[in-house]
């Protein structure tokens, strides 16, 4: 995947053309795209569970908070949040998050290949605020808890081996993580109106019981170079993790995070902004900006988790704005992907695909109610770009 330049509205006599699809790069002009318009289309009309896809795709309900998950004794936990799949023989795992506090943890659904229910159950308790967190390369979920000083725990989506909360990675307000296989680090965002971005190294890459946190340092322009500085104190107390190095980079709200292809991507809910890092050049830079779209048409409002595809397409879920996904294809083409109706007190969470890219997966974190108790989990299955 592969973004090269700042997506900028571009100024024709004095108005913006950005119309919901492509957001053209400095002051170059071309034909605005079709608002809403995608690779996939139009949204059309809200189906049965109330989501509005393009032609050709469908939805079901995978499960629901309080309530037993079809094909299983398992009831699903309240404010479904974070998630990410992982290949299980010829069938798969969704792992997702509960972010309510106390309890919080994780739970997870199994699939057979033909995409059946077969199994849910508990994958992490005892826990608080489990908000995003991250896939490793050796098929483990790293949950985080977004509170003050919060940790993150290591989970088994399969169940069979017992969390294991891993203090090296930091003590604060953590939220998403994407590890990096070629740097060997995992990369951590940090939910406050001044998070910090993090990196963590471990002393033993597949082994987080050890290693050392390090931040982001950079200037206060929103694109540049950037290097890593060591965390003194990881633990964050009585000095918090992101006011220990001087010049670190201050980044409003950091949410969601994804990586691949040497690059970085992660959001902020407070300016709602996708940033990126060009991990090989050591450069860093907006990938979007809604201050640069005209008031009233900017396509991506609420940016949250963020997850992506071998296609290069990256997929931005809306915490409130018109519950949509939105999708930024590798040419800067931005538009909803599916929007969700009569939801509005709700937030979109825990987007995955499939290990076969065929299916993505994604909660309403409180639903029709507006409640942590509303929940609901959902599939869409279709003919995405692989």
């Amino acid at each position: 995947m592969e973004r090269r330049t700042l997506l900028r509205a571009a100024v024709l006599g004095g108005t913006s053309t950005a119309f919901g699809g492509t957001l053209w790069r400095g002051a170059a002009y071309a034909a605005p795209a079709q608002p809403g318009a995608g690779p996939y289309g139009a949204l059309g009309g809200a189906d049965a569970n109330g989501i509005r896809l393009p032609s050709g795709f469908t939805s079901r309900v995978i499960a629901r908070s309080g309530q037993t998950v079809p094909g299983t004794s398992y009831t699903w936990h309240n404010a479904p949040d974070g998630g990410a799949c992982y290949a299980d023989g010829s069938g798969w795992i969704y792992v997702s998050n509960s972010e309510i506090n106390p309890s919080g943890g994780a739970s997870a659904v199994r699939f057979s290949s033909t995409g059946a229910v077969t199994s849910a159950y508990r994958v992490l308790s005892g826990t608080r605020q489990n908000c995003a967190g991250g896939k490793t390369p050796w098929n483990t979920w790293l949950s985080c808890e977004e509170v003050d000083r919060g940790y993150v725990y290591e989970t088994d989506p399969w169940g069979a081996t017992a969390a294991v909360r891993r203090d090296a990675m930091g003590r604060f307000k953590h939220e998403a993580a994407a590890a990096d296989p070629v740097r060997r680090v995992v990369y951590l965002t940090e939910d406050e109106t001044n998070g910090r971005f993090y990196r963590f190294v471990p002393t033993t890459w597949g082994d987080l019981s050890s290693g050392t946190l390090q931040v982001m340092v950079a200037g206060s322009a929103t694109s540049g170079s950037y290097t890593w500085a060591n965390v003194p104190d990881p633990d964050g107390s009585p000095t918090s993790t992101r006011t220990q190095v001087s010049g670190s980079k201050s980044f409003n709200g950091g949410e969601g995070c994804y990586y691949a292809d040497d690059t970085v991507w992660f959001t902020t809910k407070g300016d709602n902004r996708v940033w990126q890092l060009n991990l090989a050049a050591g450069t860093y830079e907006l990938a979007y900006d809604d201050s640069l779209v005209s008031s009233g048409t900017a396509p991506l409002t609420g940016v949250d988790n963020i997850t992506g595809t071998s296609s290069g397409d990256l997929y931005v879920a809306e915490d409130g704005g018109n519950m949509e996904i939105c999708l930024i294809t590798p040419n800067d083409t931005i538009a909803p992907f599916l929007r969700i109706d009569g939801q509005s007190s709700s937030e979109i969470t825990g987007p995955a695909f499939s290990p076969d890219g065929r299916r993505l997966y994604f909660s309403s974190q409180r639903g029709t109610s507006g409640s942590s108790s509303g929940g609901i989990t959902y599939e869409v299955t279709g003919p995405f770009r692989t």
